[in-house]
């Protein structure tokens, strides 16, 4: 039975341990998560001139903790659309 299962993922490309529920392409999350993306794009921009600013003054004084904290913020925000667009499309079904 397990072997049967396992040479229908593989015809379809996909190996054993993959965990889409079988759903490769969800084009109704993606349509929905893009206005969300759009937005998330735009603090992504703003967490980059916050990462430019913060990566000099890190460097000028390394000892600021908080800097690096704003830092590591800004490079959340830099992901942001990525994330937002994978969250979208895992939470809507096939």
């Amino acid at each position: 039975m397990s072997m049967e299962k396992d040479s229908r993922l593989l015809l379809h490309g996909r190996s054993s341990d993959d965990s889409d529920d079988g759903c490769r392409c969800r084009p109704l999350g993606f349509l929905l998560g893009l206005p969300f993306a759009f937005v998330a794009l735009l603090l992504s921009l703003v967490g980059v001139i916050i990462w430019i600013v913060g990566l000099v003054l890190t460097c000028v004084c390394p000892c600021c903790l908080c800097v690096t904290i704003i830092v590591e913020l800004a490079l959340s925000l830099v992901k942001a659309p990525f994330s937002v667009m994978k969250w979208f499309t895992e939470k809507i079904p096939c």
